[in-house]
């Protein structure tokens, strides 16, 4: 899976982590139920954000009649069947028939029909292949397919996202542009589904707002991916936004610091009925992937973890932001890539090929079912940003902030200390 908002069980409250495990596995199973197995590969952590704004629009009173309806009072919840992914353990999750679900799914669906055809395109993959690269690209013309028809059925109009590459392409053949013109078909894109989230729920109020943090995460979420693929773009002589547009990785940060600033205002505006978890990832993770992606602030730490793991070679000042790639002859051919991914996903990442970075690091660092990408984070919590939203998450477990931002279940530092 893939995207920027990845909550850390080790510093997420438990009740925010439980409930965008609820949201993750139900843009899941919605894939699963709706558009057939292979559709769960579509399955991207920020897609889930869409579920999420939807049920935090959602009025009291209109869930009520929709239990009502429907026999069911489960709070919008249904049991799911055990999971490897869970360490094969059930949960409650969103389920297949909600429509901020639904939406998440043609979404995801959408996005990575464009991405495949992307590669394909470019030359670059599996996908760009005339034989092997078939099965791929039908399955991306049947996703794309899918999308369109379950868009539809909730009033959503796909194009908005299926224009995206061929905007891109466009510009990005364009000499003399910037690196704000170069994220505008994403931030529209995403500006439009956000949108839709506030229609979904009944809310036209949020619509504005809505628009406005969609066009700011969309460029967070475009530029961080720009920096994260600088050293290997700059290896494969590929394109890369920075190295097009001559912006730095300074720059680069700059533009996130700002967006971030224009996120946390667009959702403080938003009139909503359950803030915790929205704010827990559109302004608390969205500022740890920031952080990441250029890191610093409290990924140092886990930066330290690895070093004392083994790993002590530091990044060489001069690195760009990323990591260094490997050469090219380090690469092995497509026969043994895919029986190396399809060994790692049957293991849930336990098994890592000898190429990969994590082959000799510490089982809870390989494996999916901790969801934690930062080990041994629970002492490099920064008070600022754990308690951003302290003053909205009363969720009765504990996690319940006051003015002094204590927490009472070990979710965030210790501010008097």
């Amino acid at each position: 899976m893939f995207g920027i908002l990845r909550p850390c069980a080790r510093h997420s409250c438990p009740s925010v982590h439980a409930a965008w495990r609820a949201h993750l596995c139900g843009l899941c199973l919605t894939l699963r139920d709706r558009h057939g197995q292979p559709a769960r590969m579509a399955t991207n952590y920020d897609g889930l954000i869409l579920s999420v704004l939807t049920g935090a629009q959602t009025r009291a009173q209109t869930r009520a009649q929709t239990r009502a309806q429907t026999g069911d009072l489960s709070q919008n919840r249904r049991t799911a069947g055990p999971c490897a992914l869970r360490g094969f353990r059930r949960a409650e999750v969103v389920p297949s028939d909600d429509p901020g679900a639904r939406l998440a799914a043609v979404v995801s669906l959408a996005l990575a029909s464009g991405k495949i055809r992307d590669h394909a395109s470019d030359g670059d993959g599996i996908a760009a292949r005339r034989v092997a690269g078939l099965p791929l690209r039908a399955m991306a013309s049947a996703w794309a397919s899918a999308a369109r028809r379950g868009a539809e059925s909730i009033g959503f109009d796909t194009a908005v996202l299926t224009e995206v590459s061929a905007r891109q392409a466009l510009l990005e053949s364009s000499p003399g542009r910037g690196l704000l013109d170069v994220t505008e078909p994403t931030e529209t894109a995403v500006a439009a589904a956000f949108a839709h989230t506030a229609v979904l729920a009944g809310r036209p109020g949020n619509v504005e707002s809505l628009r406005e943090a969609g066009r700011f995460f969309g460029r967070i979420a475009h530029v961080i991916d720009a920096v994260e693929d600088l050293a290997e773009d700059r290896a494969r002589g590929a394109y890369n936004p920075l190295d097009a547009t001559g912006a730095s990785p300074a720059e680069a940060r700059r533009v996130c610091e700002e967006a971030l600033h224009g996120l946390r205002l667009a959702v403080r505006d938003l009139e909503l009925e359950e803030r915790h978890l929205v704010e827990a990832l559109l302004c608390d993770e969205t500022r740890r992937a920031v952080d990441r992606a250029f890191g610093t602030r409290a990924h140092a730490a886990c930066g330290t973890h690895r070093m004392a793991a083994g790993d002590a070679s530091p990044t060489p000042p001069d690195a760009p932001p990323g990591g260094s790639p490997r050469g090219p002859g380090d690469r092995p051919g497509i026969a043994l890539t895919a029986l190396a991914g399809m060994g790692v996903f049957l293991t849930c990442g336990l098994y890592r090929p000898p190429w990969s970075e994590y082959r000799g690091a510490p089982w809870s660092e390989r494996c999916w079912c901790g969801d934690c990408d930062c080990p041994d984070c629970s002492d490099c919590c920064d008070c600022a940003d754990c308690c951003s939203s302290c003053s909205d998450c009363c969720s009765g477990d504990g996690c319940c902030c006051g003015d002094n931002c204590c927490c009472g279940d070990g979710c965030c530092c210790d501010c008097g200390a």
